[in-house]
């Protein structure tokens, strides 16, 4: 780490830029995978996996991870017994610091350094299927990246977001999904509960979500 201070969830929750976010995790990379997944119990990758092994199909391929970070959703996913292990997946993130990570354990196909805020230069028409988890949450990716993700999926790809319980009142997530339903650019949508930690215990110990589950119209 380039300083001695550790670094906490409530440091990642109060980021107001996407040069906030760049800075915090290129001080967090290193030891994401032990200080925060593991020492937490972070099971919300898992989660997702379990989620996608129920509703995806075999033409729900590729998978694009949106803030794939050090990849924690694909190494889950394709070590999820009901999910192919050689699924093929693709990773964007903000910062290259945790692409880097991710990048040595040779989970993805393609990695991509982007900013979800801004347009997003990826194939279009190409993913049958996007995921994420811990992307859609305070002071990180706000509603408004949705319509920007559907143009890079074929017709019939299917979404499993997981939207930060609080975030999804604050930052108007139900009307944003709501609007693209009404304009049919997506189906209906289902939402399932997910608890992020088995044993974090402070204050946001108990924190939940929502993993939204819907296919590109």
């Amino acid at each position: 780490m380039c300083n001695d201070k550790k670094i906490k969830l409530d440091d990642a929750y109060s980021l107001k830029t996407p040069a906030d976010n760049v800075a915090l995790y290129r001080n967090w990379a290193e030891t994401y995978d032990t200080e925060f997944a593991r020492d937490r119990g972070y099971q919300y990758p898992q989660q997702i996996a379990d989620i996608y092994s129920r509703y995806a199909g075999a033409h729900d391929v590729p998978v694009l991870d949106v803030g794939s970070g050090t990849g924690l959703v694909a190494s889950t996913m394709r070590e999820h017994h009901a999910i192919d292990s050689q699924l093929t997946i693709d990773g964007v993130d903000i910062s290259p610091e945790m692409l880097e990570v991710s990048k040595k354990k040779n989970l993805y196909r393609q990695l991509f350094e982007r900013d979800l805020s801004q347009s997003i230069e990826l194939p279009k028409n190409h993913y049958g299927a996007v995921v994420s988890a811990g992307t859609f949450t305070h002071g990180h990716v706000g509603p408004e990246a949705l319509a920007k993700l559907l143009p890079l999926c074929r017709s019939s790809a299917l979404f499993i977001l997981g939207i930060n319980g609080t975030a999804f009142d604050q930052y108007h997530f139900g009307s944003h999904l709501a609007a693209l339903q009404a304009d049919r650019q997506i189906t209906p949508i289902e939402f399932v509960r997910v608890t992020y930690y088995a044993n974090a215990d402070d204050d946001h110990g108990a924190d939940q979500g929502f993993a939204a589950i819907f296919r590109k119209a």
